[in-house]
This record gives C-alpha cells, sequence and structure tokens, in this order.
C-alpha cells in the first residue's frame, strides 16, 4: 500500500513538472524577446504551483522588473492544485476558468491572477467559495480578481498586493503591511487582527464588520475622495476581468454603493501619512517626521 501511494505521488510530480515543462517551451518567444504569447489549456487538482517555475525563466532573465503587464497571458480550465499562480511576476496573467485549492497566488510578485467559474455554472458565483484558504498569502505585488468567496486566512502579510474578492472566511488581512483588498461580500471573524499597514475596503450594508473586526490595530473610517477612485477603479477592474455580476450591479447604483463601504486603516499606517503629508507641506524631512510620530 505505501509503495502504491509513493508511485501514485510520484506520477503527480510528473504530472506536475510536465505542465510546467510545456509552459517554458510555450513561451519560448516571450522569455527570450518579451513577445506577447498567448496560451489556453486544461488544469487538474494534482498540477501544484502552476506557473511557478514559468515565472522563476522570467525572472532570472529580466530581474524583479519582470516584463510589461500581460506579455504572457495563460488560460486555464479546470480545478486547479495547490499553490497555483505562487510567487509569479509581472509579465504574467494567468485567468483560472473553474476553481483552486489553497494557497492561490502564494507570494504573487506583480502578475495578475483572475479566476472566475465557468460561463455555463448554473449557481450565483458571489455565493460560493472558488478558492481555499490563505489565498495571496506573502504577496509582495500584482493584482487577483476573484469572483467568488474564498476560505480562511485570504491576504496575510500581503505587502503589496491588490485584491478584490467576494467574500472571505475567519482572519482576512491577519499580519498585511501593505498592499489594497476590496471585499464586496461577507467576512468571517477576526477580521485585520495585527494588520499594521495596507488598507482594506468592505461592502458591508448590513454593519455587520465590527463585530467581526480585530479593533486591536485598526480603526473603521469613512472613505475619502482618493478612496472613492480607487475603490471604483478595483470595482471596475473585477467586473472587467471576471465578468461579476455582483460587481456589476454595485457600480449601477454606485453613490449608494459607497455609503455601504467601510475603510479598514492600520493606526500606525495612518500615522504615516500623516506625518508624511505634514513633511511635504511643510518641505521638511519626511524621514524625520515620520521618526518623531514614532515616538510619540
Amino acid at each position: 500500500m505505501t509503495t502504491a501511494l509513493h508511485r501514485t505521488r510520484d506520477q503527480d510530480h510528473g504530472l506536475d513538472a510536465a505542465l510546467d515543462r510545456e509552459l517554458i517551451e510555450a513561451c519560448g518567444a516571450a522569455i527570450s524577446e518579451g513577445r506577447r504569447t498567448e496560451l489556453e489549456r486544461p488544469i487538474r487538482n494534482i498540477h501544484r504551483a502552476v506557473g511557478t517555475m514559468l515565472g522563476s525563466e522570467i525572472t532570472r532573465r529580466y530581474g524583479g522588473a519582470g516584463l510589461p503587464d500581460d506579455t504572457i497571458s495563460l488560460t486555464f480550465r479546470g480545478s486547479a492544485g495547490q499553490s497555483f499562480g505562487a510567487f509569479v511576476p509581472r509579465g504574467i496573467t494567468l485567468r483560472l476558468v473553474g476553481d483552486a485549492n489553497d494557497y492561490l497566488g502564494k507570494g504573487l510578485s506583480g502578475g495578475i491572477i483572475v479566476v472566475r467559474p465557468p460561463e455555463e455554472s448554473p449557481f450565483d458565483a458571489e455565493d460560493q467559495i472558488i478558492a481555499g484558504n490563505v489565498v495571496l498569502y506573502g504577496a509582495t505585488s500584482g493584482a487577483a480578481f476573484i469572483r467568488g468567496q474564498v476560505g480562511e486566512r485570504f491576504c496575510v502579510r500581503n505587502s503589496g498586493a491588490a485584491a478584490v474578492v467576494e467574500g472571505v472566511g475567519d482572519h482576512a488581512c491577519e499580519y498585511m503591511t501593505g498592499g489594497t483588498v476590496l471585499v464586496l461580500g461577507p467576512t468571517g471573524r477576526n477580521f485585520a487582527a495585527g494588520m499594521s499597514g495596507g488598507m482594506a475596503f468592505v461592502h458591508d450594508p448590513g454593519a455587520v464588520l465590527p463585530r467581526r473586526l480585530n479593533p486591536e490595530m485598526v480603526e473603521l473610517e469613512p472613505l475619502e475622495e482618493e478612496d472613492r477612485r480607487t475603490v471604483q477603479e478595483l470595482c471596475s477592474a473585477h467586473a472587467a476581468s471576471t465578468g461579476s455580476l455582483l460587481a456589476a450591479r454595485l457600480l449601477t447604483r454606485w453613490e449608494e454603493t459607497l455609503t455601504e463601504i467601510v475603510k479598514v486603516m492600520p493606526r500606525d499606517y495612518r500615522r504615516v501619512l500623516e506625518a508624511t503629508r505634514r513633511a511635504v507641506e511643510a518641505g521638511g524631512s519626511v524621514d524625520d517626521e515620520i521618526m518623531a510620530a514614532a515616538h510619540g
């Protein structure tokens, strides 16, 4: 039994590597010359960390800057295994028509990930779980648009990515230090625990977020003018990328929608922003003003 199990695991790993090798070969012109490449492939949940090896080829050649957005555009249909799109750099767009396992977009590093259900799906996407737990863990840059809900610990330790999702489980935005998150649906408990940077926006028409928020390091604030632009841009990009009916409905009544969206702002980040503004207005040192604010 043990031997058979190990053999099955080895076979699955071989399929993982085979798909990645196929992607690298098919995207050869993009890797070597930056030529735009567009492909579509089926995917199964035995395919793990799809796009990661391809991304490493891009980073090896072009460094952290990657390639221009959407140079490599890959569409997958089916159920993706763990760590789909992990560490994907700028220049790669992964579109998944189906659903994903845990760790979607782990360490996202500039790439773009779009997840949506198949066009023929009979259910309302906004009410269904489409990706698992720990989505976008440790993401540093890039963007993700997810049409549907995800599991627990969404955007934990996100430090720079933008993300739109239609519902999250417990502990979302935990230990987040940067980036921007827009949640268009329900949230679980312990939202924003340990969140010291970045911003989160939550569509909360029922005003339930205060009961689910961890208030130790964050506060709820109304939207400022710049926030309104940011949220509208994210919601519009989400609708365009995923075909989200939820986002489309919210956009058709946008002024009312804005009154239902609340900002989750870390207190430390707010102090940094205010110190930066004071320094710029006074023509002084931004670093000195931030240090003064940090020491009270």
